[in-house]
Order: structure tokens, then sequence, then C-alpha cells
């Protein structure tokens, strides 16, 4: 059964983020929102929160996940980033969109593009994401939280503890999110190529 966590939009509760950095210290999977929707979150390195991603979502292999990033520090340590990319992506984060990249040795193999060696990143504009990232002190690895045969992510905490109470550790519900994923820019082939229009104006990358 997943625990409920209420936080405040603005000054998200610092003892409920303890909690729920605990439980994903201890490899639990929970729902959190972002900038864009709601995702669903553990820790790099563990192999029973992807497995439990892929089988709520029904991904294949060559799905791309999302290394959530709280800055730009943490970001160049998963990620291969010329100068000409730092700039575009620089001025683009924090803010609702994924970039794939090539990924360094610090992502496992299992979590990157099979054939491309690629990993999508990202910088969330979100108080509670941020404040999680914060206590937690290493990326999230994420999924937006867009269940089978649905044509929308789910928008209120409340809905998605009542939906996936029993394949969720934690669900932090902080105001409803949008319904946008992030618009996602390839990078991995030097120029940019947008793959998903979403959240994030796509006109600085076309």
């Amino acid at each position: 059964m997943a625990k409920y966590y209420d936080v405040h939009p603005d000054n998200p509760q610092p003892r409920s983020i303890g909690q729920v950095v605990d439980i994903v210290r201890e490899d639990g999977l929970i729902a959190y929102p972002t900038d864009s929707c709601f995702a669903l979150g553990c820790r790099l390195d563990n192999r029973d929160g992807v497995d439990r991603i892929r089988s709520i979502r029904h991904l294949g292999d060559k799905h791309h996940f999302t290394l959530v990033c709280r800055d730009f520090a943490q970001l160049g340590q998963f990620v291969h980033i010329n100068n000409a990319v730092f700039r575009a992506v620089k001025a683009s984060t924090p803010g609702s969109y994924t970039f794939i990249l090539p990924a360094t040795k610090e992502v496992p193999r299992r979590l990157m593009h099979p054939k491309k060696k690629t990993v999508g990143i990202r910088i969330p504009d979100h108080v509670t994401t941020q404040a999680l990232l914060a206590e937690l002190g290493e990326p999230l690895l994420s999924s937006t939280l867009l269940l089978p045969g649905d044509e929308d992510p789910m928008t209120q905490g409340w809905e998605i503890k009542d939906r996936l109470d029993h394949v969720l550790d934690a669900v932090i519900d902080s105001g409803d999110c949008g319904v946008e994923p992030t618009t996602v820019v390839d990078f991995s082939g030097g120029e940019p190529e947008i793959v998903r229009h979403g959240a994030g104006d796509p006109a600085r990358f076309e």
C-alpha cells in the first residue's frame, strides 16, 4: 500500500520530503509531481524499481528513461555535452524539456537506449521536485506517469493513490499537475531533433 503525502506547493514540509526520500533510498518507487505532469521515480541503481516502471507502463527496451537532476552540475555527470549543446540546454533549464544525450559511464547500461547508448535528462522547474532532489542528493530515474490505454497522464495525487496503490510505495501530492509531458529534444546527433512536442516551447529548437 502506498503512503500518501500531502505537501504544500510553495513550501514543502521538510519532514514529509525526508520521509519520501527515505523510501526512495530503501529502493521504493514513488509518484511525484513535476512542472509538466506526474512522474514515476526511483533511484538509478534500483533494478526492481526500473522493472516496476516498465511493468506499470508496458515499456519496451527502447524506451528512454529520464534522469531528473537538481541542477546543471549534476546533469553534467551523466551525459556528454559539447559547448554548443551546453549553451542550448543551459538556456532552457530549469523547464519542461527532456534532452536526449550520449550517456557517460555513470549511467547503468540497462538504462541506456540499447543501440544509441543515450539517456534522457532534465532539470525541472518545480518546488516539490527540487526539494526532493536536494534531499536525495542524486538524480531520480523517472518516466511520465501515463498508463497504458490512457490518453492523458493522471493529474491528481488521490487518483494515482487509488489506481496504483498496490504497485507504488509513496505518492506525493502538492496540487494538480498539467497533462502535457515535457518537450523532448534529441541532441545525440549534434543537431536538435524534436522527438515530442510538449509543455516546453519547441520554437527555440526548430
